[in-house]
């Protein structure tokens, strides 16, 4: 990754890359092409793909519905990670957010995922609640809630 990557509107023929990565990020849980293209279809929904010299190095997806957002998807491939982009994905989320209208903005994150942790801490996530054995036996959901959301969140 030499120049940052540019960050575009996720389309139909993003799906097959962006399905392939969540397939390596996410072997047990990964989403099928056929919800990528239902989330695709739906007016309360927003995805975006970060995108360099073709490839795709990360995604999201968001849930916005005023005055309540909620992050579908967030994810960086491995190649990328390290680098800052899961936060400018994160910042770009919560700008589109903001556009609509939204006031706070809930997730679900792996209680195991300790780089997510960290980003959610960074820009002032709070933990809500825990549900147990979620993802896996021994691996909780944290539901977590940034609120209020505001243009200038930490990175």
């Amino acid at each position: 990754m030499s120049l940052p990557p540019t960050l575009e509107p996720m389309r139909w023929w993003h799906i097959e890359a962006v399905h392939a990565l969540e397939q390596q990020l996410f072997p047990v849980d990964a989403w099928s092409v056929e919800q990528f293209w239902s989330e695709l279809a739906q007016p309360t929904r927003s995805y975006c793909v970060a995108v360099d010299d073709g490839a795709i190095l990360g995604y999201f997806g968001l849930f916005a519905l005023a005055p309540d957002a909620d992050v579908q998807t967030i994810a960086v491939s491995p190649a990328a990670q390290g680098r800052g982009l899961g936060a400018v994905l994160l910042r770009e989320l919560i700008d589109q957010a903001l556009a609509r209208g939204c006031e706070q903005l809930m997730l679900e994150v792996r209680s195991d995922n300790t780089p997510a942790l960290a980003l959610y801490d960074r820009f002032g996530f709070e933990q809500l609640h825990v549900r147990r054995d979620y993802y896996a036996p021994g691996v909780d959901a944290l539901v977590m809630r940034l609120r209020p959301l505001m243009r200038e969140a930490v990175a």
